[in-house]
């Protein structure tokens, strides 16, 4: 836990207790996401859809990701390299913050099914990694 940007102690263990200890819990990366409820709602009828936040959702786990976000994109740069892309092209904070917190689950799930392995951010983040060494 502590590779992971953005992820100190108190935090780390916030996250930890919002997901549990149990690492066989989440069979895939969508798992975290789906137990936190933090994607959003799409609502669609004729020829009008509208993306909206989810208003009942499970706030431990959505909160600690939420702050978790918010200090990768202070601690890491190829964390908020994605942020500023997304930004940049119109999405809100809220909505870039929620897409980064289900990216990090996703990757915290997969590390950890994986037994003791550290977080990388250069595979993580291969894209902008990419990016980043093409500018």
């Amino acid at each position: 836990m502590p590779s992971f940007p953005g992820l100190g102690l108190q935090l780390g263990a916030r996250v930890l207790t919002a997901i549990g200890d149990d690492r066989q819990r989440f069979t895939n990366a969508r798992s975290p996401t789906a137990y936190a409820r933090s994607s959003p709602v799409t609502r669609a009828s004729d020829k009008k859809s509208r993306i909206t936040r989810r208003w009942v959702k499970n706030d431990r786990p959505n909160h600690a990701g939420h702050l978790w976000a918010f200090s990768a994109i202070t601690a890491s740069p190829a964390a908020k390299s994605p942020y500023r892309r997304r930004r940049d092209q119109g999405d809100w904070h809220a909505s870039v913050q929620r897409n980064l917190c289900n990216r990090m689950n996703g990757q915290l799930c997969h590390c950890r099914q994986q037994g003791r392995r550290h977080f990388n951010e250069a595979v993580a983040f291969l894209h902008t990694s990419v990016l980043m060494v093409a500018a």
